[in-house]
């Protein structure tokens, strides 16, 4: 009965060990997404602040993105290739950025963004695919 139990355990932690390493690089890039977000676009709600110090704040928020970005692509590099964590990023990009610009810009979210975004999804299926 142990080695029943062990055994169960063993493929669990096989099983999870190998989807975190799927899955921490995502994660990653989301977290460094929004980072991303509020450094370029997070300055769009306060124009009248001065263009200098928007500037210095974004790379004060831009050094948390590439603390997050950085070791997402290193850790990612082991089980994606280069051009298939440029693409996550690129569907995590948009994906933060739509919600950024409607919850935190409050703009309208049109129907021709969705007909882009499933042709990007197209572009994933391309990349992702193994031929």
């Amino acid at each position: 009965m142990y080695n029943y139990y062990a055994n169960k355990i063993k493929m669990f932690e096989r099983c999870f060990s190998s989807m975190t390493k799927y899955f921490t690089p995502i994660l990653l890039l989301t977290i460094s997404n929004v980072f991303m977000t509020f450094a370029w676009y997070g300055h769009l709600k306060h124009k009248s602040a001065a263009l200098w110090a928007v500037i210095l704040i974004s790379w004060g928020i831009a050094f948390f993105e590439y603390c997050f970005q950085v070791p997402a692509n290193r850790i990612g590099s082991y089980v994606y290739s280069a051009a298939q964590l440029k693409t996550i990023q690129e569907v995590i990009t948009l994906l933060v950025f739509s919600v950024f610009s409607v919850l935190y810009l409050k703009e309208e979210f049109r129907w021709n963004y969705l007909v882009g975004f499933i042709f990007i999804i197209f572009a994933v299926f391309f990349i992702f695919k193994k031929w």
